[in-house]
Order: C-alpha cells, then structure tokens, then sequence
C-alpha cells in the first residue's frame, strides 16, 4: 500500500523506489546515495539537453546532485519524482546561465572577449558536440530551438507523454505537441538534407 497521500497513480519505471525517497528524507545516507546514483544519468541528459554543452551539463549535474540531500526533504510527492527533479535541474541550469551572462558581460565591458575568440570558442564546443551526440538526430537536436529540444528528447527519445511533459515544463500539452511537430518537421528536414537517398526510398 502507498504511504505517499500525493501520488494516486502506479509508479512509473522512471521513478525510484517510493520507500528510497523517504528514506533519503529521514537523513539515511547509504538510501541518498543510492537516490543519488538513480538521479545522476537522467540529470546530466537533461542537462546536457538544456545547455547543449558537455562541460555546462557536468557543472550543472554537479550542482544538483550535490544539493540533493537538502533538497528531497522539501519534496511533497505532489508530482511525479521525476518531474520535480526536472525542474530542479532546470531552475540550476538557468542559474548558471544567468551568472554566465554577468561574466560575458563583465568581460565584454574590458574588452577581453572578442568576435574571433568567441567564434574559436562555438567552433571547440562544436566540436564536443560531436563528439559527445551519437548518430545523426543527436546531432541535429542540437540546432533546435531549446523548447523544442527538450520536449523531443522528453517524448521521442525518453518516452514520456505530453501530459508529463507539460508538467515538467509547466505549460499546456497542446504547447507540448506544438512544439513536437514543430521539431519532428524540422529534423526531418534536415535529415533528408543530410541523407538524400532516404527521401527516395520514401517515394
């Protein structure tokens, strides 16, 4: 019987054990943890899907996870586990975005970022990119807008449905599929740019 008076539907494969949770909330290390080791792969895909850039997403995975013990004693289990560990990562990876953006700022007002060294810079973390992306769509998701990015990493490639998505990112889920088919169109696009022969074989 679930103990948890906010969750009212199975638990779904994505989520960790109810009883792991709560025992992370009462302060039993070896259960944070294992909660831990459960959080870390799905966080640095998504930020890694958020920012696009290896070594942001590792700073941002780092950040969260480190905070995981404070933070899970504030979870209610009035959404989905998942979805509340979305949104922590998502509020971190905006944080560093934001001090990133001071420091470009800062840095741009001294004159020590010019045009050539920040194109050298988007040229090296291009470079990881494709290193980093496996196979063809990995690599194109990475030219989509930020949304769409995410909301087809959460539904193409993760499999979670609109209404969970909608719920991660706190909008409509016909905001949810709009964005979809917008990204499903363009990376269609561009994969039949990229590979010809498949427009073909369609016909």
């Amino acid at each position: 019987m679930n103990a948890d008076a906010g969750v009212t539907e199975p638990r779904s494969p994505r989520e960790p054990p109810a009883d792991l949770v709560r025992r992370a909330q009462a302060g039993e290390a070896v259960a944070l943890d294992e909660l831990v080791r459960w959080c870390y792969p799905m966080v640095r895909r998504w930020a890694l899907v958020r920012t696009g850039d290896p070594d942001e997403a590792e700073d941002v995975t780092q950040d969260v996870v480190a905070g995981l013990g404070e933070r899970v004693r504030r979870f209610e289990g009035r959404s989905r586990f998942a979805t509340w560990l979305f949104r922590i990562t998502a509020n971190a990876a905006t944080g560093r975005d934001r001090r990133r953006t001071r420091r470009l700022k800062l840095l741009g007002s001294w004159g020590a970022v010019r045009g050539g060294e920040r194109d050298e810079e988007e040229r090296r973390l291009a470079a990881l990119h494709g290193e980093m992306v496996a196979g063809l769509v990995r690599t194109l998701l990475v030219e989509l807008p930020e949304r769409q990015r995410q909301v087809f990493d959460l539904a193409d490639l993760q499999g979670y449905d609109a209404a969970e998505i909608a719920a991660m990112l706190e909008v409509d889920p016909a905001t949810v599929r709009g964005h979809l088919m917008r990204a499903r169109r363009v990376l269609r696009g561009r994969i039949l740019e990229e590979l010809p022969e498949l427009r073909e074989e369609g016909q």
